[in-house]
């Protein structure tokens, strides 16, 4: 047996073992799809470096094999241009721009998605190609279309799939807008995050049909919802537990900001903890409810932006307990950060998967509890 061979089965007995891994066909593909041909190369970041820097791993450094085969994701590329083999040698720092997903992740969500044989499938973001592969090893080729934005990130992972012996239909260009033929599909997968469902979407996957999407925004909380589709243009579901999170799609990213200018405001004591904001659901409820906030910071130590306004919030200590808030712009931030916060307390603080949402004609709203509950609208 092979390095390579005796590293995915040691893999997909780990996730196995783990509950992770439930289902035989996808324990098959995890066993079958070599990992290694879709991420040659990657960058591991460089404990310690502030801000991040990341080192090259190349075919032949020493741990490559096993970094490829251990449950984390790899990153590809750095500044959406940016690849390892650009590197001569030493670190470079940059924003990741495209990786390659931990195994356990993919794997989740292939069967959380309740894709089977027959289903056609359309995923959005092929990235390296790997889940890519998985899905083509489980439903053939011919019943699943990936489309990938980036045009050389897209080229290597066809060279890829092409080298494993794969050939499931591969489409270069935007995602979001789904598949230019708009042919019906059973499901759709996303390896992408968005701020929204888009809508052609909706009307690619046929009534009864499945989506399962990451949503995230400018304020980096992410939430993976399952959805299945009621008619054209319309859907409804749940969002899941756990903590899944992805890149957002790039044309759902936040735009350009200048470096940050902390000005004066209206200050005044916050009525709820500012550090519930790192709690993985306490900051998706307070992204539902400044949508077009960036947030930095942690703790007691806060700060939401608002890029389109010129809105700001910033929290600190109080003197004398407590917390304190400032605020300023036309956008009362931490206003609408701490009514949503406090109806989520009201209920107990539950997790994401006491969240649902429901699109329509009308728009797409997040609600908590019940679909006629308390709500936020997403920023179509």
């Amino acid at each position: 047996m092979s390095t390579s061979a005796r590293l995915r089965d040691t893999l997909t007995d780990r996730l196995t073992e783990d509950g992770t891994l439930t289902e035989p066909e996808w324990s098959s593909a995890a066993r079958s799809v070599p990992r290694e041909l879709f991420t040659g190369s990657y960058f591991a970041p460089v404990a310690g470096s502030a801000p991040t820097r990341y080192r090259p791993v190349r075919e032949g450094t020493p741990g490559w094999l096993e970094g490829i085969y251990s449950d984390r994701t790899l990153i590809t590329q750095l500044d959406g241009r940016t690849r390892p083999d650009d590197v001569a040698e030493g670190a470079v720092s940059g924003s990741p721009s495209s990786s390659s997903t931990l195994p356990s992740l993919v794997l989740r969500m292939w069967q959380q998605l309740g894709a089977e044989a027959g289903h056609r499938v359309l995923e959005i973001g092929t990235g390296t190609g790997y889940s890519t592969a998985l899905g083509a090893h489980r439903l053939g080729s011919a019943r699943l279309t990936s489309i990938e934005y980036d045009p050389v990130v897209g080229a290597a992972a066809a060279a890829a799939l092409k080298v494993a012996g794969f050939a499931p239909r591969l489409i270069l260009g935007d995602g979001l807008r789904g598949d230019p033929d708009g042919d019906p599909y059973d499901r759709l997968i996303a390896t992408c995050a968005v701020r929204y469902v888009p809508l052609p979407w909706l009307h690619q996957v046929r009534p009864g049909g499945k989506i399962l999407v990451t949503l995230s925004g400018w304020g980096y909380a992410n939430a993976l919802a399952l959805l299945e589709v009621t008619g054209p243009g319309e859907a409804t579901g749940r969002f899941l537990p756990g903590c899944t999170s992805f890149m957002i799609a790039r044309p759902h990213d936040r735009p350009p900001r200048p470096t940050l200018a902390l000005l004066p405001g209206d200050e005044r004591p916050s009525r709820i903890d500012p550090g519930k904001l790192d709690d993985w659901t306490g900051a998706w409820v307070a992204q539902l409810a400044a949508p077009a906030a960036e947030r930095l910071g942690a703790g007691a130590e806060q700060i939401l932006w608002d890029v389109s306004t010129g809105s700001q919030a910033r929290t600190a200590p109080g003197p004398d307990g407590g917390w304190t808030v400032v605020q300023r712009g036309p956008v009362r931030l931490w206003d609408r950060v701490e009514r949503a916060v406090q109806c989520w307390q009201s209920a107990d603080e539950p997790g994401q998967e006491a969240f649902g949402l429901t699109v329509s004609a009308a728009g797409q709203r997040v609600w908590l509890g019940r679909a006629d509950g308390p709500g936020w609208d997403l920023p179509i």
